[in-house]
């Protein structure tokens, strides 16, 4: 075990996966000589070759159609999106054509294609680096979400997204990076989730893609979170004293919905914490599915807190961004009512 953070545990998983199986490829823009401009790829061109770790020219729906030619032909790419806010030029060749090859032909072909994505704020990129688009994916049948919230999660989820036969959309918050910070300051918090002191093993392990985590169990109300947005409640509910329970996405499409649904039996209480703007944002489908399933458990409206319904603002980034105090609020307001 190594203390990590998130950008050396995605790099020892794909580090891992190279090594271990010939047909995983790494490409992107800049994620060769250079390694990438968050590090995550630093070091793999040098050790496994420019064949298998190579940069690519800006230009994503190229990078994504050329990643989904590889994966029909039996190569397991791993593909990055320099921000996620650029991953929109590549939409047509995920929506139409990766998520849709194994339907398409009745099996014969499939995309096992990992398309890695630094998304969210916190490192004042204004509107066009830091957006959350991961409810855009979640719509689309054929494709896995990925969020990871710690270093040790990063790694074993990423292994399992390359392993995986279907395209997995891999979203990694750049503002958890280089370790986790609250939401008003960049100050460290103490915890990284179930793992503290961001321990990581050095060797091959995976996450199960559709398992969520408890990260804190409790008893009165129940908080579903993903990313980022997972430290901010944690250190929210440390500082206000309810007894929540905590619940880490990890993948956002499929759901672990059985996980979520029993936490909400036990509390009959909920609030749903995510960085991306609030408008169909993944936190309305939790709310309508959990309102389905567990009607007859709710003691209260299930809450949502979530960014706003604008650009990122640049001058305003902690103004948007769902800090302690909103997500205090929320809880206080489920308990009351």
């Amino acid at each position: 075990m190594t203390a990590m953070n998130m950008v050396q545990a995605l790099n020892s998983a794909m580090d891992v996966m190279l090594e271990r199986d010939p047909t995983v490829l790494i490409f992107g823009e800049d994620v060769g000589y250079f390694g990438g401009v968050f590090r995550c790829t630093a070091g793999l061109q040098q050790k496994h070759g420019k064949r298998r770790v190579f940069d690519a020219p800006i230009a994503e729906g190229g990078i994504v159609a050329a990643a989904i030619g590889m994966g029909a032909y039996g190569l397991r790419p791993v593909v990055e999106i320099q921000f996620a806010d650029y991953i929109l030029p590549a939409f047509d060749q995920l929506v139409s054509e990766a998520s849709r090859l194994r339907y398409r032909s009745a099996g014969e072909f499939w995309a096992p294609i990992t398309v890695r994505a630094p998304c969210g704020g916190g490192i004042h990129g204004g509107q066009t680096h830091s957006q959350s688009p991961e409810a855009i994916f979640t719509h689309i049948s054929g494709l896995k979400t990925v969020m990871p919230s710690n270093p040790y999660d990063a790694k074993g989820l990423l292994i399992a997204a390359i392993e995986d036969n279907d395209p997995v959309v891999f979203l990694e918050p750049k503002r958890l990076y280089n370790g986790p910070f609250d939401g008003h300051h960049d100050r460290p918090l103490q915890s990284w989730s179930a793992h503290p002191a961001g321990e990581v093993p050095d060797d091959y392990y995976r996450i199960e893609l559709g398992q969520a985590a408890i990260v804190r169990p409790g008893a009165q109300v129940t908080v579903l979170t993903y990313g980022t947005m997972v430290h901010v409640c944690l250190a929210t509910v440390d500082a206000c004293g309810i007894d929540a329970e905590i619940i880490d996405l990890r993948t956002l499409f499929p759901l672990d919905i059985d996980t979520i649904t029993a936490s909400l039996r036990k509390t009959g209480r909920c609030v749903i914490a995510h960085e991306a703007s609030r408008a169909s944002g993944l936190g309305a489908e939790l709310a309508a599915q959990l309102q389905q399933r567990c009607f007859y458990s709710l003691e209260a409206p299930i809450e949502r807190v979530t960014g706003w319904d604008t650009p990122y603002p640049h001058a305003f980034e902690w103004q948007y961004f769902p800090g302690p105090g909103r997500v205090e609020r929320a809880l206080k307001r489920v308990m009351e009512a």
